[in-house]
């Protein structure tokens, strides 16, 4: 993809990964368009890296996804890249888990992770094939690949929008849009709770990496643990799994 004069949607680009990506496409000369849930943290990002244009959106909401494409192509027209960034991980044992009584906040993990990106891929894809050159551009996870099992319904939403992403690179492979994927390792975000990610990649070091693949073309860019893992055979991914929940399951019990 080309790294400037695009006009790019980021969703979750309030904070982490999202704002990252966002203050380093202004930087190289792109407009920036994100959007979030939450006024107040959309506002802090603007306040912190001016420039940028916010909306508020929440993505679990079909009319509002329908909402945001109808501003977004009339406001601005020339809008050719799309981050599907905004993600949820909830860490959980599923033999205590209430789900009976609070089913709707699992859910919410599968439609911000997996029926929100998939939407709004669909949505833009014809817009953008329409456009001189386009970019869709999914955020899944290293644990699209190597299930992390005390995060089960994130490890599932990834590996799915993976999949998905690879069907619609091939869909889209005769038309000018471009599909990228980005699989992050654990990085030192607030995702899934404040202080659960501190010991991850350092965010900097991390959004260097992934810009380096944007500017090599690369189509599946992962940083640090993710890069092996993109490729691991199918033993190795049972072992590593069983390994990570080894080492990680005092922390649901």
């Amino acid at each position: 993809m080309k790294l400037s004069g695009n006009t790019l949607l980021i969703t979750g680009g309030g904070s982490g990964i999202g704002l990252a990506m966002a203050e380093r496409f202004i930087q190289m000369g792109n407009t920036v368009i994100i959007t979030g849930r939450r006024e107040q943290v959309l506002q802090s990002a603007k306040d912190k890296v001016p420039g940028l244009i916010t909306r508020s959106c929440d993505l679990m909401v079909e009319s509002e996804r329908l909402a945001l494409l109808d501003w977004v192509t009339s406001s601005y027209p020339g809008v050719n890249v799309l981050v599907n960034n905004a993600g949820i991980q909830q860490r959980f044992n599923i033999q205590t888990a209430d789900v009976r009584n609070h089913w709707a906040d699992f859910n919410q993990e599968i439609t911000t992770n997996l029926e929100a990106p998939l939407h709004l891929a669909m949505l833009f894809a014809p817009f953008f094939a329409s456009q001189e050159a386009a970019t869709i551009i999914n955020v899944t996870s290293g644990l699209a690949f190597t299930p992390f099992a005390i995060a089960p319904i994130y490890s599932a939403t990834k590996a799915a929008l993976h999949s998905f992403t690879v069907s619609l690179r091939l869909q889209l492979s005769g038309t000018r849009v471009e599909v990228i994927e980005v699989a992050p390792p654990a990085v030192n975000t607030d995702l899934g709770g404040s202080g659960l990610h501190v010991h991850g990649e350092p965010l900097d070091a991390f959004t260097d990496g992934i810009f380096q693949g944007f500017a090599e073309g690369l189509q599946e860019i992962g940083y640090g643990t993710s890069v092996d893992r993109l490729r691991m055979s199918r033993d190795r991914i049972d072992e590593y799994a069983a390994q990570m929940y080894e080492a990680t399951k005092g922390y649901i019990e």
